[in-house]
């Protein structure tokens, strides 16, 4: 069964630069074939994403978050335990679980800095979107060819 439905997760931290990820995922896929859920931050993300592809409805799900040092918490760990995880629901479920999350070690809340990554965040998208039509469509010629 070929699945037309995609999951986009994104973390409410920087809610405005992070928004922009499903902007540039919804220029590939379009806006009715995806469903969109908020979470508070990154690190709440893997749960979700693990969650979601076990309900066996989409065909990929990505995931948005911008993870910057706030001078508190070490924001590289919390970086790479949001990766891994991303990447374990993936490996677990056996559906596509995509990061388009950001952690610059350079980040300040100017406006000089705020276009930039909203930016960055559009093409993240785009890319993401890019790439799970590409899987999808790996996964429609494997099934073929089987």
């Amino acid at each position: 069964m070929t699945h037309t439905r995609y999951a986009f997760i994104k973390a409410q931290w920087h809610a405005d630069i992070v928004d922009r990820a499903l902007d540039g995922f919804q220029e590939l896929i379009p806006a009715d074939q995806i469903d969109v859920f908020d979470v508070p931050g990154a690190f709440e993300m893997p749960l979700l994403a693990q969650e979601l592809a076990k309900t066996g409805q989409y065909a990929a799900i990505a995931c948005a978050a911008f993870v910057v040092d706030g001078g508190i918490y070490r924001h590289d760990f919390v970086a790479q335990a949001v990766v891994d995880g991303l990447m374990r629901a993936g490996m677990d479920t056996g559906v596509p679980v995509l990061s388009v999350s950001l952690t610059p070690h350079q980040y300040q809340e100017t406006d000089h800095h705020n276009a930039i990554y909203r930016a960055h965040f559009v093409e993240k998208g785009r890319e993401a979107a890019n790439a799970a039509l590409m899987i999808g469509q790996t996964r429609a010629k494997l099934a073929n060819a089987a």
